[in-house]
């Protein structure tokens, strides 16, 4: 007997979103669902050994504990009084029923009478009718579409699991009723779907299985839409099989409701292909051929490889199609770098047969399986393993480790990251952070292994670094106060009164961020980690040589570089400055310096202190200008011509020469 499955069965978008929502929820806090949160026994008793309990009203929430809606929504009286109560929601409703929910409010808010056509008990049309309010009406069957009066306007909407033929039926009688009738078809298109594809699935096979909780209204319909094709059996699990139902098939055929999980599917789809026929296994109905539906590990030989596909001979009637898409996670564009003519590949079945009658494979969901367990291992013992960059995309790169594994911007190193370009192609150094197959999601990190190893030696560096040691290290950063230096693992302060003996006013005079500098450990507290760094202590101070350069008595000539209360410091070159105090200036009284002097004059002053180890020096302007008139007059005396003496016989003398010459 030949077994197929419907393309379209199992969990829908709405019910797969609530289960994921509710996942993560039960991870962070203590949650419960408001009603079982999908129509489905066994997985709900799976989501109770989570920890999400089922609760049939308000009044049984906890404070702590975080209340899930589930896809079917609910009334907004409920959100209100859960308001009240202080309860968080988690609001897992459809999408497609808020929509609903949205279309029949609206409609109330116009004035229009709101019909919702769909099973009055089921909690998702309850819900529908409270957005609707008091007035609205449901109904399931054209008998009872008859029986309404005629409104001046009407709007009709439908539970979102609704029979379309039913509810196109029912329309066309509330046409009636009305001569203003809006229409919002509110069927899912998932349903509508799921439905179409059991319909056409019943037309072919002997007899359908259709899988899902009984109390659940989609899989009812379904089986209700199989039954009018062919004999059908609806089953909640495997166990319920009977091979008396197969007794005399030749084909059977599978579809499941959207409450229904993928792992109950695949149980009741291998039991169904193990059933016997005649004493013979139903699953060799075609020996010698490797199993082909969704999900399956097909094992075979590429035969041609094109620009977007690779074709694989897996001993069918038609080879296996690989989209390119679904050749490696590294979505690169040439297939002939993953594949070559003749190779053996293993890839998993995503479609069984697409419009050209192909199965549609997938390798990179295989080469994923098969890292999985790799993955798993190493999320668990965090091993260090290196990956190539494959893909630059926001936020983030993209490695490949066997799946697509996303290292984010603020992982890849220690500090800030500009322009992620930069490692495309490298290769980095990782570390698992998060590791979820389900959702294939692989979270790593080069910055944890970063961080560890400069912990590492900054741990060393402070058990063997010792005050008094000169080191080589980077700058980091600068401020205006002085700049921070790696200096291995540690970052040391250099201050920027240690950066030269000359004042400056920015530490930006002498280095930049990148320079490579060696430089003195002044300071270690070994309990903060804190260091004082010093660079113009590996230099000779200029004082060293001052008292030979600047005895007392010697003139000398500077630039007044700062003006104060009490005199004015002059430079004499860098690092050694002379102060001229008030009284030294002058010989006149002054009040202020600024009387005599400015910033920027160069001046002529006598040292009358000099006392290096205090770095003090102190001038005399007054005193320099005393010795140079000194000095002048010296000179002046010095270049007068020589006079001889003169005795008082000899002016007498010359007198009387005079007279007598008179006469």
């Amino acid at each position: 007997m030949k077994v197929k499955r419907a393309d379209k069965a199992g969990f829908c978008f709405g019910v797969k979103r609530a289960l994921d929502m509710a996942e993560r929820t039960v991870e962070i806090s203590s949650a419960v669902s408001l009603g079982p949160l999908i129509h489905n026994q066994q997985v709900v008793k799976r989501l109770e050994e989570r920890g999400i309990r089922v609760i049939n009203g308000l009044e049984e929430t906890k404070a702590a504990q975080a209340l899930i809606i589930r896809s079917h929504g609910v009334a907004p009286c409920v959100y209100l009084e859960a308001e009240k109560k202080g309860v968080k929601i988690v609001d897992a409703t459809c999408p497609f029923v808020q929509k609903a929910q949205r279309l029949a409010a609206e409609s109330a808010q116009k004035g229009q009478q709101v019909i919702v056509i769909g099973d009055k008990l089921h909690p998702e049309v309850q819900g529908i009718l409270g957005w609707a309010g008091e007035q609205a009406i449901p109904i399931q069957t054209v008998e009872e579409a008859r029986e309404l009066p005629v409104y001046s306007q009407l709007a009709v909407l439908a539970q979102t699991t609704q029979l379309a033929e039913s509810f196109s039926k029912i329309v066309e009688e509330l046409k009636h009723h009305s001569e203003h009738l809006t229409v919002h078809d509110t069927i899912c298109n998932a349903t509508a779907e799921r439905q179409k594809a059991a319909r056409e699935l019943a037309g072919l096979v002997d007899i359908m299985v259709v899988v899902g909780g009984r109390n659940s209204a989609n899989t009812r319909k379904l089986a209700s839409i199989c039954a009018e094709s062919t004999k059908t059996y609806l089953i909640e699990t495997a166990d319920e099989l009977e091979p008396d139902w197969f007794a005399e098939a030749k084909s059977a055929g599978l579809t499941a409701g959207a409450s229904t999980p993928d792992w109950i599917i695949e149980e009741v789809f291998k039991k169904m292909s193990e059933m016997n026929d005649d004493g013979m296994d139903m699953a060799s109905w075609d020996e010698g051929f490797q199993e082909l539906h969704l999900g399956a590990h097909v094992t075979g030989k590429v035969v041609k490889i094109t620009n977007d596909e690779v074709f694989v001979d897996i001993g069918w009637k038609s080879e296996g199609v690989i989209p390119l898409s679904e050749l490696k996670v590294t979505r690169q564009t040439n297939p002939e770098d993953v594949v070559s003519i003749g190779d053996e590949i293993t890839a998993v079945v995503i479609r069984v047969e697409n419009s050209e009658g192909h199965t549609v494979l997938s390798k990179r969901k295989a080469d994923e399986a098969n890292a999985q367990e790799h993955l798993k291992k190493l999320a668990e013992s965090k091993e260090e393993i290196q990956a190539k960059v494959i893909e630059v995309v926001k936020g983030g790169l993209v490695v490949d480790v066997g799946m697509r594994g996303f290292v984010p911007a603020s992982q890849i190193q220690l500090g800030y990251v500009e322009d992620l370009n930069q490692f495309l192609g490298q290769t980095l150094r990782l570390r698992m952070l998060e590791f979820e197959p389900a959702k294939r999601k692989v979270i790593l990190s080069q910055k944890s292994i970063l961080e560890e190893e400069k912990a590492e030696k900054r741990k060393h560096l402070l058990e063997t670094l010792q005050e008094g040691d000169i080191v080589t290290g980077e700058v980091r950063r600068m401020a205006d106060f002085g700049v921070f230096i790696d200096i291995g693992g540690l970052d040391g302060l250099l201050h920027i009164s240690d950066m030269a003996y000359s004042r400056i006013k920015h530490p930006s005079e002498i280095l930049n961020v990148g320079d490579k500098v060696e430089v003195q450990v002044l300071k270690l507290d070994q309990a903060t980690g804190k260091i004082s760094l010093g660079l113009k202590q590996l230099k000779e101070s200029p004082w060293a040589q001052a008292a030979q350069k600047y005895p007392v008595g010697s003139t000398v000539t500077g630039k007044v570089v700062r003006i104060v209360t009490f005199g004015a410091f002059v430079q004499l070159e860098d690092g050694v400055d002379g102060l001229i105090h008030i009284s030294q200036i002058s010989n006149k009284h002054i009040n202020k310096v600024e009387e005599v002097l400015k910033a920027g004059d160069m001046v002529n002053a006598k040292v009358i202190e000099s006392n290096p180890e205090a770095k003090r020096i102190s001038l005399s302007i007054r005193e320099a200008a005393a010795d140079a008139d000194k000095a002048q007059d010296q000179q002046a005396m010095a270049e007068q011509p020589e006079v001889k003496a003169m005795t008082i016989g000899d002016a007498v003398g010359e007198k009387l020469s005079s007279e007598n010459n008179n006469d």
